[in-house]
Formats: structure tokens, C-alpha cells, sequence
């Protein structure tokens, strides 16, 4: 039976408490806040390890590859490793933005071939809205001995993306779909074809996915089913597109993720924007 891809705040709580080699990853971050390693320093789940999302969850940028190109596998591995993982390990990842930065993590580590990794479903808050405590200050592993692999799960490139023969989901906000506003990357608008489905309403208000039923409801509206026409993601640079795969997996729906996303797209000068609300 595979894994369930999140962990409930209590669930985690009884793991630690058991014998075993849990890992925790406290992926710190967001699009306008440069100050996450600051914040895991203030509070962090007792013995969480710090993850460097711009330096260890991506490559340098560039226009041809997008604001967060996936990392080399070697550089990856060198990652997990000094996140202290060993191949026995339960990996367990979080953030303090609603798994948004959270699920580039998860998605890496299963695209390498670890399985035994899940998100704290609800992050932070959830952990602390149970009464459990922080620790302050860092932590450091003793380095791990994980072998990971790579391509163990689906991606697109930018011209399969731009002919997608099923849903291709755009998980940005919906003003950046239509072109309404783009505050980031060079040109405004979305991949001609996208589906604007933003990662935000997969949760619900207080910070945790939406339960199973409702979650399939959404993605039906879209034609997104199990069993259904192929599926993809992608958002401003690939992040938050993780966070789409991983709603997509707890209903038991599979999705490829396109890495350079729409800063990739939009930098490119041979692609033409589509602009408004339909696809």
C-alpha cells in the first residue's frame, strides 16, 4: 500500500516519540520574504534541519530554465545527505506557508526515488496549534548515506507543455492567469490551453488540504479524474506546481510537473502568451 503523502500534527508527535530515524525538513519560504533561515532560527520543530530552497531545492536560474530549475541529481543527493537521510529514514517536511515550499521537497525526494516521505499536513501552525513546542537555534545532522536516484517521477518540457494532449493545470493565482497583473516574470498571461486551477484552493482556512471528496469535486470541474487524460502542472517557477501534484496524489491522481513553469515560458520570445480567462 503506498504511502499517504501527509502526516497529521498528532501523527507526527506519536513518530518522534517512537524508536526510529525521522528526519525533519523546515523548507522556510517565501516568494517575499527572504528571511526564512531567520524565522526556522526563531522556531522550529524540535530537531528539524533547515532546507535552503533557492540553493538546495534548485539550480541557478537562468531565462532558459526558469527562476528554479530543478537540481543536478548529484547536487541533490549532497543535499539529503547533509539533511542527515539515511535509506531507512521517514523523511517528514514542512513550512510556514501552507506546504507551498513544503512540496517542492516532497516532490524532489520522490522524483529521486525516496518513497518514505510525507508533508505535515497544515504546517507550522498545525504543530503549534497542538500545543506541541519549538526549539530555537540550528540543528545540524550527522550526515546521511541515502542513494537517491532520479526521473522517478513524471516531468514536461516547455514544448510538451505548450501542446499538452490533457489538462494542464496553472497553479498561479487567477489575476496572473488572465494577465490581469504579472509582478514577477517578463511577460504576463498563461501557457495557450492552461486550466486555471490556483494551488490556494486546494486548502482550506485553516491551512490543511481539503478533505479527499472535496478535493476530487474541484478537479473534476476541470475533467481532472483517476483513470482520466493525462495530467500536468505548473505555476511561476515549479514550486507551488509541486503543491498541485501533491493535492493531485492524496485523491489518487497522478500528474507530471513542468519545471520552468511560466518564467521559462513567458522569458522566451518564440512562445505567444494567452491572455484572459479561458484557456
Amino acid at each position: 500500500m503506498a504511502l499517504h503523502p501527509l502526516i497529521e500534527a498528532q501523527e507526527l508527535h506519536a513518530l518522534l516519540a517512537a524508536p526510529g530515524d525521522v528526519v525533519l525538513l523546515d523548507v522556510r519560504w517565501a516568494l517575499d520574504d527572504p528571511n526564512g533561515h531567520a524565522h526556522y532560527l526563531n522556531g522550529h520543530l524540535p530537531g528539524a534541519v533547515f532546507v535552503d530552497l533557492h540553493h538546495e531545492l534548485a539550480a541557478e536560474p537562468t531565462p532558459e530554465s526558469g527562476r528554479h530549475p530543478l537540481p543536478t541529481a548529484g547536487a541533490f543527493q549532497a543535499a539529503a545527505r547533509r539533511w542527515g537521510i539515511n535509506p531507512d529514514s521517514q523523511v517528514v517536511v514542512y513550512d510556514a506557508t501552507r506546504a507551498l515550499a513544503a512540496a517542492r521537497a516532497w516532490w524532489l525526494l520522490r522524483h529521486a526515488g525516496f518513497e518514505n516521505v510525507r508533508v505535515l499536513n497544515g504546517g507550522l501552525d498545525a504543530w503549534t496549534g497542538a500545543g506541541y513546542p519549538l526549539e530555537q537555534g540550528e540543528h545540524t545532522a550527522t550526515v546521511g548515506t541515502v542513494e537517491l536516484g532520479w526521473g522517478a517521477l513524471p516531468t514536461i518540457d516547455i514544448d510538451q507543455a505548450e501542446h499538452f494532449p490533457g489538462a494542464l493545470l496553472d497553479a498561479r493565482a487567477f489575476e496572473r492567469y488572465t494577465g490581469a497583473t504579472e509582478p514577477i516574470d517578463p511577460r504576463a498571461g498563461h501557457i495557450p490551453g492552461a486550466l486555471s486551477n490556483p494551488t490556494t484552493e486546494n486548502l482550506g482556512a485553516d491551512g490543511r488540504f481539503l478533505e479527499s471528496s472535496e478535493l476530487a469535486e474541484r478537479f473534476a470541474r476541470l475533467g481532472v479524474a483517476a483513470g482520466g487524460a493525462p495530467v500536468a502542472a505548473y505555476c511561476g517557477s515549479g514550486v507551488t506546481a509541486a503543491h498541485q501534484i501533491l493535492a493531485l496524489e492524496t485523491i489518487g491522481i497522478k500528474a507530471a510537473l513542468f519545471p520552468g513553469s511560466w518564467s521559462q515560458y513567458s522569458s522566451d520570445p518564440a512562445r505567444t502568451p494567452a491572455i484572459g480567462e479561458t484557456p
